[in-house]
């Protein structure tokens, strides 16, 4: 392991100084951009909803609901029947225990 003393000599070429200070310019013009277009798109207003993107969430919305209320139609149904089921079981255990 080299270890760094007074004595050290550090050598940087010319190459290697003009990327890293391309790289920092770079850095530093996308960062003020970047602010600069953050601060811009907080003054804009917010876009309006379009009336076609409205009725196509009125739409699907509309049919959600009426695919829930035909669920709960058959859900009923099948109630109803099992409350059927249930009393004819009921019916034909006491008529067992009577006999």
């Amino acid at each position: 392991m080299a270890e760094i003393s007074k004595d050290s000599k550090f050598t940087i070429s010319l190459e290697l100084i003009v990327i890293l200070g391309g790289a920092l310019i770079t850095t530093a013009g996308m960062f003020f951009t970047l602010k600069s277009e953050i601060e811009e798109a907080k003054l804009l207003p917010e876009p309006p909803i379009s009336r076609t993107e409205y009725d196509l969430k009125d739409q699907m919305i509309r049919n959600s609901i009426l695919n829930t209320e035909e669920k709960v139609e058959k859900l009923e149904e099948k109630v109803d029947d099992i409350k059927a089921d249930t009393r004819s079981i009921n019916e034909t255990l006491l008529n067992m225990n009577t006999k």
